[in-house]
């Protein structure tokens, strides 16, 4: 799972020109509520986890689980892989 924490961390801080040197940008930190990502930007995300993990990220899944940390989304794809 580490492995995925780490992509998310540098897809996210590249894809959405987060500088690295901003402290409160964390594994944990709540991407949408600290305007790290948008609803436009939360979209790029889910297909860029579809396609680099090969899994579907149903409406259910964003009403089931919570994706709103890196931290989280990376035990989402994690288990979703896992079966």
């Amino acid at each position: 799972m580490e492995e995925i924490v780490r992509h998310l961390e540098e897809h996210i801080r590249e894809r959405y020109e987060i500088d690295p040197d901003d402290d409160e940008f964390t594994v944990d930190v709540h991407l949408f509520d600290y305007g790290f990502i948008d609803s436009i930007g939360a979209t790029a995300l889910i297909a860029h986890i579809e396609k680099k993990y090969g899994i579907e990220v149903t409406n259910q899944d964003l009403m089931l689980y919570p994706l709103n940390t890196i931290n989280e989304i990376a035990e989402f794809i994690h288990n979703k892989l896992a079966g």
